[in-house]
């Protein structure tokens, strides 16, 4: 998928993402705005959100935030026979 070429718009739209992740992540409302945390599983979800948003948006945008996948780099390895 990195060998595409990403559209102008769709690189907007991600960096957009990063940006609203960020600030909701820094947590600059304190609390006030968003599901309050002290609500159990409910409250964690808002956070999950905004993670999982970050990550797909680096990702969109060629950063990989998780760079250890595992060996083969998400590719399955050729089975040796014999």
């Amino acid at each position: 998928m990195s060998d595409r070429q990403r559209s102008g718009f769709g690189r907007l739209l991600a960096c957009l993402g990063v940006l609203a992740s960020v600030v909701f992540l820094l947590n600059f409302t304190v609390g006030i705005f968003e599901i309050p945390d002290n609500i159990p599983v409910v409250g964690n979800l808002d956070e999950a959100f905004f993670t999982g948003l970050l990550i797909a948006c680096l990702r969109y945008l060629g950063l990989d935030p998780i760079p250890f996948k595992g060996g083969s780099g998400g590719k399955p390895e050729p089975v040796e026979q014999g």
